[in-house]
């Protein structure tokens, strides 16, 4: 596995092809779009075909993308999937589906982007939690704002 980000049309994601893997500068040629209008790529080598979304969370989706996407985003703002479910009409578990891809792609992404430090689990802990409340000064150990008796200080 590479540790850097690279367009689709560098490098032959055919595993039988002799370029595959290999970032390459000419190697792969533009080839059309698909029905979706998604871009399509050749490689010159293996002649095999494939698109710019492979790899992705939107690779054989038929949903559009600002659709997946908007969806998602309703999920991170707290939406309960019975809502989406009955405002979008979107199945329960397409929208499971969409959210186990983005995980898995989201912790490539994360392997990506952060093998280069070395941080330990509390470190990154520390991190999610001062992410979590916003920056938030003191915000992991605020009180409540009630006695234990639950009478107003």
């Amino acid at each position: 596995m590479t540790n850097q980000f690279v367009p689709a049309d560098a490098f032959c994601p055919n595993r039988r092809c002799k370029a595959h893997g290999k970032v390459s500068e000419g190697n792969i040629i533009k080839f059309g779009r698909t029905t979706t209008g998604v871009q399509r790529y050749q490689c010159k080598l293996c002649r095999g075909t494939f698109t710019a979304t492979r790899g992705t969370l939107f690779y054989w989706r038929r949903t559009p993308r600002k659709e997946i996407l908007e969806t998602l985003a309703l999920l991170a703002e707290g939406v309960r999937m019975s809502s989406i479910v009955r405002t979008k009409g979107i199945e329960a578990d397409t929208i499971l589906a969409w959210l186990r891809e983005a995980a898995f792609h989201s912790r490539r992404v994360e392997e990506v982007l952060l093998c280069e430090y070395r941080l330990s689990r509390a470190q990154i802990d520390g991190l999610r939690a001062y992410v979590g409340t916003k920056g938030e000064k003191g915000a992991m150990g605020k009180a409540s704002g009630r006695a234990s008796s639950g009478v107003a200080r």
